[in-house]
């Protein structure tokens, strides 16, 4: 995909994106298989907050192990929110985790913000220690992992550590989302880097420009969100992630879940974990 092609496909996402918002926001969300479902499952990742108890016990008693995987800006944020507001599951997203550290800068954030900044990816060593660091908080309980792996080495760095605990991964979640969409997502994404609540210009706007709706911070904007640092990441992400997919369908624990938006994948999601959770 070339810089070209790239505004092309842009300003086509955006003409697409403003009509589906209008019919978005004169609908309900889509629901799970059940009206219960139904109202987990239309939950806003920002605001809203579970009608009913997290379901924290899976059927199997084996802790949930789980990774979100897909291209950059695919939404791995958005679903691991929305999952935590109706399942009792531990978060870590390798972004938020390197954001932390960069706004800290610590050792591994100042390295890791000079690659940030060059629209490269950080190196192995670093994220796999600081990924090491955060599961070693989180021995029982379930967990997913969003942002990490992100190619085969840190795949089997992962299942090394996990294969010490006897809890190896037990679900992996492909987000096939259409590129042209992303593009319109990263470019007009804003974070809040403490909680990594994460808002868009045109669909999920804050109520204040510029402001985190919780705790009225200021939100940030990237600076690999671009069109230049997507075409980079992009290519690094078909070279380097996507032959994860593989890896992990070969152990058997792979589901792809596809979709244009968020609200479109969740109730997917949410069908995937309530065949695992009481």
């Amino acid at each position: 995909m070339t810089l070209g092609v790239v505004h092309l496909a842009l300003r086509g996402a955006r003409r697409q994106q403003h009509a589906r918002v209008a019919g978005a926001r004169a609908r309900s969300y889509q629901g799970a298989a059940s009206s219960a479902s139904a109202a987990e499952a239309g939950l806003d990742p920002q605001l809203s907050q579970s009608p009913s108890p997290l379901r924290s016990l899976t059927r199997s008693g084996v802790p949930l192990r789980m990774l979100i995987l897909g291209a950059p800006g695919a939404g791995k944020g958005t679903q691991s929110a929305r999952v935590r507001q109706c399942f009792d599951v531990a978060a870590i997203s390798s972004g938020d985790v390197l954001r932390r550290n960069i706004a800290a800068q610590t050792a591994a954030g100042r390295m890791a913000q000079a690659a940030v900044e060059r629209g490269a990816l950080v190196s192995d060593d670093i994220v796999v220690e600081l990924i090491r660091t955060e599961l070693a908080q989180l021995e029982t309980g379930s967990w997913l992992l969003d942002g990490f792996p992100r190619n085969i080495e840190q795949a089997q760095a992962l299942d090394t550590m996990l294969a010490g605990t006897g809890q190896p991964l037990n679900a992996v979640v492909n987000l096939d989302v259409p590129e042209n969409v992303i593009l319109q997502r990263v470019v007009e994404r804003y974070v809040h880097v403490p909680s990594g609540r994460v808002y868009n210009l045109t669909y999920n706007p804050p109520k204040v420009a510029g402001v985190d709706d919780v705790t009225g911070e200021p939100l940030e904007h990237r600076p690999d969100d671009n069109p230049a640092s997507f075409v980079r990441r992009l290519e690094q992400y078909r070279t380097q992630t996507m032959p994860l997919l593989e890896y992990y369908r070969s152990q058997g624990v792979l589901a792809s879940l596809s979709g244009s938006t968020s609200d479109a994948i969740f109730p997917q999601l949410y069908a995937l974990l309530d065949q695992r959770f009481e």
